[in-house]
């Protein structure tokens, strides 16, 4: 009697490897939204007996499926792609170099918001608060907190460095602004490692530095406040999203545009 494991077919263990890695991706996925199987089978209308044989590997999903299932999830498109390729299928979202050909009118456009913003701070920055492009002002601003070189990601210069505190006057509200915002786009992101390390880098930030005591006031408007050789800058910030483009590195762009508070900081940033 042969007793000797039997192998599978090489083809009969890719579909094997592939249905498993989905059933991984998925569950994180899943968790990463706090979505029950029955929440998830209720948003695409399967049912979770076949969601939980997804799950386990014990299905296989079909394209169609994979897609409904993102959807369902509300992922960003590279966690869409991230979730076909473990399917094994194709991505289906390009993700085209920011200076290709293709994006050239996208750059048209980003290239002109940020002069016309001039003299005012402008950013580009990708979905993890890396620098792409800056105007002047801008890097100005960035080489005092440390930016250039090495390190161009924002959230790293404000927690890992020594000058932030020392320069930015509203150091705690700012950190806690800020970690409240990367804590939704880190649940948008449906489990990035980099986003998780990032709000770890905050929230190890947060616990460092005194925060401001809860109070029953809020101000409608919270500004940014720099310590500067000419005195405190005050800028307001309005982010600007593309929303029209179905390119993963068009949607992960953010334009962050500062504005300056009062007539000081605006006289301040005229002379720069």
């Amino acid at each position: 009697m042969d007793l000797a494991p039997r192998r599978l077919h090489p083809a009969l263990m890719s579909v094997q490897e592939s249905t498993t890695a989905f059933g991984a991706a998925l569950r994180q996925f899943r968790g990463a939204r706090r979505m029950s199987q029955l929440d998830l089978a209720m948003a695409c209308e399967v049912s979770s007996r076949h969601l939980s044989f997804l799950e386990s590997g014990r299905a296989q999903p079909s394209r169609d499926m994979v897609l409904a299932l993102a959807e369902g999830l509300l992922l960003p498109l590279n966690a869409r792609n991230a979730l076909l390729q473990a399917a094994g299928f194709a991505p289906v979202f390009p993700a085209s170099p920011l200076d290709s050909e293709v994006l050239r009118p996208f750059r048209v456009i980003l290239d002109e918001m940020i002069a016309r913003h001039a003299p005012n701070p402008a950013l580009l920055v990708d979905r993890h608060w890396t620098v792409l492009e800056a105007n002047a002002t801008a890097r100005t601003l960035l080489a005092a907190l440390g930016g250039g070189g090495d390190e161009m990601n924002l959230i790293r210069m404000l927690t890992r460095g020594d000058a932030a505190p020392v320069i930015i006057a509203n150091f705690p509200e700012v950190l806690a602004e800020l970690r409240a915002r990367l804590q939704v786009e880190a649940l948008d992101a449906g489990g990035d490692a980099l986003f998780a390390e990032l709000l770890a880098d905050l929230e190890k930030a947060c616990a460092r530095i005194p925060m401001a005591a809860p109070t029953n006031t809020r101000r409608p408007l919270l500004p940014f406040v720099m310590n500067t050789p000419a005195g405190q800058l005050r800028f307001l910030s309005a982010i600007a999203h593309f929303g029209t483009s179905e390119d993963v590195t068009i949607r992960d762009l953010r334009l962050e545009l500062l504005f300056p508070a009062d007539d000081a900081t605006r006289a301040a940033v005229a002379a720069l």
